[in-house]
């Protein structure tokens, strides 16, 4: 059963994501994908996000361009932790959507992580950190994970 949901808002932000997908595969957590939009699909998304916490997803990745109403949205209509991933995909080369998902209104939060493809993959070992609470099998995995950033770092000095 999926614990973590990862969203986009459009079929253009799926390269943006795929580091978190690898990630979240990396750490043995399943995962559902799809894409929803908050402005074309509004009905879908109030639906899913309602549903969310029913279907056993503990956390939400929501990943936006643009205006990047997603994360915001889906916040409104769950207690699930969501975590939104600004992306790159504007004029504004993600300021914009920086901006949108980080000023939530206080009450409903999401917790927002880097602009693109470096935000989405901290958005994957961020959801594996709040899962770790729960499940000693992926704090397991994180911990090997840090194990092997540091052992890259450490074979760059010589």
């Amino acid at each position: 059963m999926p614990k973590v949901a990862v969203i986009i808002g459009s079929d253009s932000d799926r390269e943006a994501v795929s580091g978190c997908l690898e990630l979240l595969e990396r750490f043995g957590i399943e995962y559902e994908f799809r894409m929803i939009s908050a402005h074309r699909t509004p009905d879908l998304l109030r639906e899913y996000a309602i549903g969310a916490r029913e279907r056993g997803i503990e956390v939400i990745i929501a990943c936006a361009g643009w205006a990047a109403h997603l994360p915001g949205v889906i916040a409104s209509y769950t207690t699930v932790p969501v975590i939104g991933v600004p992306l790159d995909s504007s004029p504004l080369c993600g300021l914009d959507s920086l901006l949108s998902t980080v000023q939530m209104p206080p009450g409903i939060p999401v917790a927002t992580v880097a602009i693109g493809k470096g935000g989405a993959r901290n958005a994957a070992i961020l959801a594996a950190e709040i899962l770790s609470i729960k499940y000693p099998e992926i704090s397991e995995k994180i911990e090997q994970y840090r194990e092997s950033l540091r052992r890259r770092y450490d074979s760059s000095d010589k």
